[in-house]
């Protein structure tokens, strides 16, 4: 069973920086990996995602220029730095990881993606 392992999250200034990590509990036939986020009282939103062989990305029009995805094969480590966060982007992050999907494009929609890690809190002050 793939478990995803997620760190990193905290309370922040406007401005600030954040990275995130996301790991999975051993090796898998993993198609891509990927990040969402959902704010008390609004719907879940794609935030980043990565193919895990091409390393293609794709990004939500509202992190797109502040967030920067990436992959390490060797650490098996997937993370999400966060750059110039508003408060705007205090949300419950949650990591996803996607084995079924055969696209050669990250996917952006949550029910692309197989399994989730449990989620951690970024929030950012004004």
């Amino acid at each position: 069973q793939v478990q995803l392992v997620e760190s990193g999250g905290g309370l922040v200034q406007a401005g600030a920086s954040l990275r995130l990590s996301c790991a999975p509990n051993g090796r898998y036939a993993l198609n891509s990996m990927g990040w969402f986020r959902q704010a008390p009282g609004k719907e879940r939103e794609f935030v980043a995602a990565i193919h895990w062989r091409t390393a293609k990305s794709n990004y939500g029009d509202s992190v797109k220029g502040r967030f920067t995805i990436s992959r390490d094969n060797a650490q098996n480590t997937m993370y999400l730095q966060m750059n110039t966060l508003n408060p705007e982007d205090t949300a419950q992050y949650y990591c996803a990881a996607a084995a079924r999907y055969r696209g050669t494009s990250p996917p952006r929609y949550a029910d692309d993606y197989d399994y989730w890690g449990q989620g951690t809190q970024v929030t950012v002050s004004s």
